[in-house]
């Protein structure tokens, strides 16, 4: 079957945000009188805020009281202080315009809170173009908890063989695979090709996957996408810094 369907991930993938995102998290936890240096938490950006604390602050759960104050500072200082300087990553706005001629059901799918994603859609300049939006609000409110791709595609009642997530992490890779997808990822989040390894294909951004579109997955002509094994959720990988 064709690929009717794509979960766009927005942070690192159509908006240069990640390492603002991480500076966010350090600022947060530096409030908190925690003390965790960028390095630390840059490597797990996109791996979503509820596995995240966790991993560089022992002992604290997002849901815990300061938990649960953090992560909505982290929200609240990414705001603040880094959306105002985002950029689009090269060819954003030209991707989501050719995915959206194509007749591609194009659906936002973000862990970030609903104020956090409007200010990253703005930021790519994609706004006016993409309206459906699954967000960690839609999250909080799914029984059972599930990972937000799966939950947008049950949502939009898509088929896992004929959907693709557009993303830019390890995370997110791993995420769709829980899902049934296939990922296409983009290396301009910061992660390198063998980060990036179980990609169905990598390209550098949205430029690059543009001008390579009638080649892509994307394409009509393309084959029908073979579903991933359902994986279990493997230890954080490494972080590739690219220049």
């Amino acid at each position: 079957m064709a690929i009717v369907g794509v979960m766009l991930d927005v942070g690192g993938t159509l908006v240069a945000s990640n390492d603002a995102r991480a500076r966010a998290w350090v600022d947060a936890l530096a409030e908190a009188g925690r003390s965790v240096p960028f390095e630390r938490v840059r490597p797990l950006i996109g791996i979503g805020g509820e596995r995240l604390l966790p991993a560089i602050a022992r002992g604290l759960s997002s849901r815990s009281g300061e938990g649960r104050r953090i992560v909505r500072r982290v929200g609240e200082l990414f705001l603040e202080r880094y959306a105002a300087g985002l950029r689009p990553t090269p060819g954003a706005r030209q991707l989501v315009e050719r995915m959206r001629d194509d007749g591609l059901r194009l659906i936002v799918a973000s862990d970030a809170e609903p104020a956090e994603v409007e200010a990253l859609l703005r930021a790519a300049g994609v706004d006016d173009l993409l309206s459906e939006h699954f967000t960690a609000a839609d999250l909080e409110r799914s029984t059972p908890l599930l990972d937000l791709a799966e939950l947008a595609r049950c949502q939009v009642g898509l088929l896992p063989e004929t959907c693709v997530m557009l993303a830019d992490t390890p995370h997110d890779i791993e995420a769709a695979a829980r899902a049934g997808m296939r990922t296409i990822a983009l290396r301009c989040g910061g992660y390198g090709d063998r980060d990036l390894a179980g990609a169905l294909r990598v390209y550098d951004d949205p430029a690059d996957l543009l001008a390579r579109y009638d080649t892509s997955p994307l394409a009509r002509s393309a084959p029908p996408l073979i579903p991933p094994r359902r994986r279990v959720p493997q230890p954080v990988p490494g972080w590739t810094a690219r220049s």
